[in-house]
Order: structure tokens, then C-alpha cells, then sequence
């Protein structure tokens, strides 16, 4: 079998479409290539979605964290505390044993029974988990940048006579953004990489359709020989990084761009060690 044929074969088959069967023996390189990198599909699929969503979600728990008032501040502090405060790992563990809890059959409303089953599979419940958990990281960092915006350019702000939404709208979220961009391209770059995590959770992978660890060990456990499935995966996490970063750096050229050129803030990769 050619390249390019194993390539039609097997370049979607994450997502169902192409061959059903893993290979079984005479495993090559562009096998374990295709495959490992049709599984990078679904580390794209949570880590986009999660981080789009948490987006939205975090910059509202900074919002609420940020407030006088103790309903709306303390339960944004306390959401941010137990997902910054537990580990990942285990809170994919929690969350699908409660997702396995509901019932089989579903939830009755109106008449109409709404299904559970859906919530227990990867595609669903281990990206719930990640939205939550970026969205705590993420919150983090837009309180710290939050709480940074210069006076100056808020009493600016008021001096043109602008207040409430639009004084948000117009100073206070851009100048939060462009503060907090270099912390969160980290956080996004760490998201993607934690998205390796699912397939060691409590999550199964349906019908051999898993991410590219599940590929990478699927060659490791098959050819007894770690050392190449792994590092090609890896090797897929660079580009994905890499591609981040540029993105990102888009993003942050844009946010500064009224700035000189000697005061805009670079974009520096720091990956955490711990979490």
C-alpha cells in the first residue's frame, strides 16, 4: 500500500470516515504519521472550542470578581479557586462518574425525554471539563490584567464623558486584553497540550476513534517500541504549538498597535511545569 493511499485510507478516520479496522502488522511510518495525525484532530476540536467558550465565561468571572458585592464576587472566587486548586486529571475522573449517575434513560420534560447517554461521551463531557478549567485559569489572568488598567486611561475615559458600557467597550476590556494576551497565549498553548489528558480519563474513545495519544499508544503497544509513535506526537504538538503562538501574535500586533514600537509587549512562551 502506497503512502497516499494510506493517507485516503486513514487521514479522517478520527472522526469515522475511511477505513474501519486498524492496521494489524507490517506497521510503517506513514501509518503511524496518518493516524497519529488524524487523531490531532480531536486535541483541535477541544482545545478551540474550550478556549472560545472559557473566553467569554472568564472575562465575566473577572468581571464578577472584581465587583463590591459578595453574592456576585465570592461565587466567581470560589469557581476559580476549585478549578485552579484541583488537579485536571482528576476533575475528568468527577466529572464523568456524575455524568455516568444521570439516567440511562434520559430526563422527561414537556413530554419530551431528553437523552443522557450523549454526556458521558468524550466529545461532550471531557469538553465541558476543559471549558471549565480554562475558563478558570483565564479568569485569573483577566482579573490580574483587570486590576492593571492604568488610572490614567480610565480618568481619560471619564474625561471624555465616557461611563458604563461603552467606557468598558471602548478602554477598559481592550487595555485588559492587550495586558493579559501574553499570559493567556500560554494558557491556550497549555490547553491544547491538556488535551492529551482526555484520553487517560474516565472518557472511552467510541469506536477506536480516539485523539493522537490514543493512536500513539495503540503503535507503542502493538510494535513494543515507544520511541517512535511518542516523539511523533509530539513532534504534531510542536506544529500545533508553533501554530498557536503565530496566531496569537496576530492577535497581539493588533491589540498594540497604537503603541511604539519599543513599549508593545511580546509574546513569550513559558510553559508551566505544574498545574
Amino acid at each position: 500500500m502506497s503512502c497516499i493511499q494510506t493517507i485516503a485510507d486513514y487521514g479522517l478516520r478520527s472522526i469515522g470516515i475511511g477505513e474501519r479496522l486498524l492496521p494489524r502488522s507490517d506497521f510503517t511510518m506513514c501509518q503511524q504519521f496518518t493516524l497519529i495525525g488524524s487523531g490531532m484532530i480531536w486535541n483541535i476540536y477541544f482545545g478551540v472550542l474550550a478556549l472560545l467558550a472559557g473566553f467569554f465565561l472568564a472575562t465575566g468571572l473577572a468581571l464578577a470578581k472584581n465587583v463590591e458585592s459578595r453574592l456576585i464576587r465570592k461565587p466567581a472566587e470560589w469557581f476559580i479557586f476549585v478549578f485552579r486548586g484541583s488537579p485536571l486529571f482528576i476533575q475528568f475522573f468527577l466529572a464523568y462518574e456524575a455524568l455516568a449517575l444521570l439516567p440511562r434513560a434520559g430526563f422527561p420534560v414537556l413530554g419530551i425525554t431528553i437523552e443522557t447517554n450523549w454526556m458521558t461521551r468524550a466529545w461532550a463531557g471531557a469538553l465541558f471539563v476543559l471549558f471549565l478549567n480554562t475558563s478558570a485559569y483565564a479568569a485569573e489572568i483577566f482579573y490580574g490584567a483587570l486590576r492593571s488598567v492604568p488610572k490614567g486611561d480610565l480618568e481619560a475615559a471619564d474625561a471624555y464623558g465616557l461611563s458604563g458600557w461603552k467606557k468598558f467597550r471602548r478602554v477598559t476590556w481592550p487595555t485588559m486584553l492587550r495586558l493579559a494576551w501574553p499570559s493567556y497565549t500560554n494558557e491556550a498553548i497549555f490547553l491544547f497540550h491538556a488535551t492529551t489528558l482526555v484520553f487517560f480519563s474516565g472518557f472511552p474513545a467510541f469506536r477506536q476513534e480516539g485523539d493522537a495519544l490514543y493512536y500513539a499508544k495503540y503503535f507503542a503497544d502493538k510494535t513494543f517500541n515507544p520511541f517512535i509513535p511518542y516523539p511523533i506526537a509530539a513532534f504534531f504538538f510542536v506544529l500545533l504549538t508553533l501554530s498557536v503562538i503565530a496566531l496569537f501574535g496576530v492577535i497581539n500586533r493588533r491589540l498594540n498597535r497604537h503603541l511604539p514600537q519599543e513599549q508593545r509587549r511580546r509574546i513569550r512562551f513559558r510553559p508551566q511545569i505544574l498545574r
